[in-house]
């Protein structure tokens, strides 16, 4: 198949389009800036802070304590933790012995929780003292051996830790945390302490041996594992330091409010910030207030984010307080992200908000448009190097035409091994290396790629194709909405009509009837919403991702419903 690498000719001079990876693990990393620079911050924690050197040894030593727990080359361990000092242990701690990490979100439910503790066959796993009880009952049908259990308060500094069992009781007065110790469950911070200090030794073919296994949401069934090996993760967060070339190692500060369990904050925070022995300032959870007062304070000059992230500190009513002009760069990914948000932001910080675009399959990263140059904006940018994207025609293995709508599929060295026990799935999505990814798009001229939507997320009324971003991306235009999610509903005339849910701006007034007007103006008449619903907020995933799919099944349920009725 003849490909022409036009995005090329749009990179500039300072990005190759290859780069070279070497063949160290995913640890070796650590390693390195504990060696090279021991005494700098690497950790900033609700005014803890820990120094690379102290990063490393507590690593080493926790990963020695779980090889005493039967954790070897190969071992699923579980990781069910915000971010916070204790996740980045638990994670470098695991890859030190040649273990897998099971990135493990702290708000899955028990059956959630169930589902995947058995799907990956983990026999440890590490969480917070607050999710105990969920943890226990899963260890009941699941192979977990040993539970590893941590506060929040264990690395906070002094009055914090003192205080934090008090407001966490007033905040949460129904939750227990009265864990006893013993018959396989163990004290996180007892387990540092005693571990041996000697880095394990053990071979790993980067190539080969997995790092990871992070679970995709499961929007068409029970989520998947996708494997990813420790040059998957080399790679992606190598790439990202090539894109952002005009950072300093060792000097930038990165604003850690992703979730490190999320594949994105992974990568492009956790990983690609101890690679480039930056300090992360972590935050265990998104709060607007808490993002701008650390960003004033700490002045953090990297932010990866989600669309929602920076919708609410624009929104934020005291926003003009803080001073956010040490931002340097952003890259938005897990969503689409507006223009109109895109353009508010850079005039509140003195860099530059881009839209990226990526996938768990790939680790995630596969496209971001230019940072330091000039941006198309409503593109997800360019390939990033060593990364090949195609257009297929719908159902072919047929290439599209530049500005013709097809399936999008990307080739790179940050592509996954496949679905954990899963081939038929891996089959399913991995044709000659293409990762197909389920998102419609096209390339235009230059190489910049536009995605139009999910495959599955098309909505087809009377005969036309209607892309649920482009209604988005109008709405959001108007002053008065602060979120907007657009999906199809069955209608007995059209087989489809668009429904836009909506979350207005605090204060903000505005009718369906105002917006259906401003809609028509912009928008051809069948694809303008015909029906609207106002609401307090709409359901999100930790990483601020509107969960669409939650309110198509609220939709059908109703639909149900009313039949039932009727």
């Amino acid at each position: 198949m003849k490909m022409e690498r036009r995005w090329l000719n749009s990179y500039p001079n300072e990005v190759s389009s290859h780069l070279e990876y070497g063949t160290k693990p995913l640890f070796a990393y650590l390693t390195e800036a504990a060696a090279e620079k021991p005494d700098k911050t690497a950790l900033h924690f609700l005014g803890f802070e820990m120094t690379y050197k102290q990063l490393y040894d507590q690593s080493v030593k926790f990963a020695n304590s779980l090889s005493s727990l039967g954790v070897a080359k190969g071992s699923r361990v579980a990781v069910m933790l915000p971010n916070c000092p204790q996740a980045v242990i638990a994670y470098y701690a695991t890859l030190y012995l040649g273990g897998i990490v099971v990135q493990t979100n702290p708000l899955y439910t028990e059956r959630e929780l169930k589902h995947q503790l058995i799907d990956s066959g983990a026999e440890t796993i590490i969480c917070l003292d607050l999710l105990f009880g969920r943890v226990s009952a899963a260890r009941k049908v699941s192979s977990i051996k040993n539970v590893i259990v941590t506060s929040v308060k264990d690395y906070l500094p002094f009055p914090k830790n003192v205080l934090y069992p008090f407001v966490q009781k007033r905040q949460n007065p129904t939750i227990s945390v009265d864990i006893t110790y013993g018959g396989g469950v163990h004290p996180f911070k007892q387990l540092v302490k005693k571990g041996n200090s000697t880095e394990p030794s053990v071979a790993i073919d980067i190539a080969e041996d997995l790092a990871l296994l992070q679970y995709t949401g499961g929007t068409t069934g029970p989520a998947k594992g996708v494997m990813l090996t420790h040059r998957n993760l080399v790679v992606n967060a190598k790439q990202c330091g090539a894109w952002l070339y005009r950072t300093s190692d060792e000097k930038e500060v990165v604003l850690a409010a992703l979730p490190f369990f999320h594949v994105y904050g992974m990568t492009v925070v956790m990983n690609f910030g101890i690679m480039t022995k930056a300090k992360l300032v972590i935050l265990p959870r998104f709060e607007p207030e808490q993002v701008l007062k650390t960003i004033h304070k700490q002045k953090p000059t990297l932010f990866p984010g989600a669309p929602t992230m920076y919708i609410a500190l624009l929104n934020h009513p005291d926003l003009k307080k803080y001073d956010l002009s040490s931002i340097q760069a952003c890259i938005s990914g897990s969503a689409p992200l507006p223009v109109e948000v895109q353009e508010k932001f850079q005039q509140v910080i003195s860099g530059t908000l881009v839209e990226g675009y990526g996938l768990t399959e790939a680790s995630p990263v596969t496209h971001a448009n230019l940072i330091y140059g000039s941006q198309v904006k409503g593109s997800i940018g360019l390939p990033w190097p060593d990364t090949e994207c195609a257009i297929f025609k719908s159902d072919s293995d047929e290439l599209a035409e530049p500005g013709e709508i097809g399936e999008m599929a990307v080739r790179g060295p940050q592509v996954m091994k496949g679905y954990w026990n899963q081939p038929e799935e891996t089959s399913a999505v991995l044709r000659d290396g293409w990762l197909l990814t389920g998102d419609m798009g096209y390339m235009d001229e230059k190489g910049y790629f536009f995605i139009v939507d999910r495959k599955k997320d098309l909505i087809i009324a009377g005969g036309f194709n209607i892309y649920p971003r482009e209604v988005e991306e109008v709405l959001y235009e108007h002053p008065a909405v602060k979120e907007a999610v657009v999906i199809g509903v069955p209608d007995p005339y059209r087989g489809e009509t668009v429904k836009a849910f909506l979350v207005l701006k605090e204060g903000a007034v505005c009718k369906e009837e105002e917006l259906n007007a401003f809609c028509r103006e912009r928008l051809a008449a069948f694809k303008a919403p015909r029906l609207y619903e106002f609401r307090d907020e709409l359901p999100k995933t930790m990483v601020g991702k509107i969960l669409r799919r939650v309110l198509i099944e609220e939709e059908k349920e109703k639909q149900e419903a009313d039949v039932k009725q009727a």
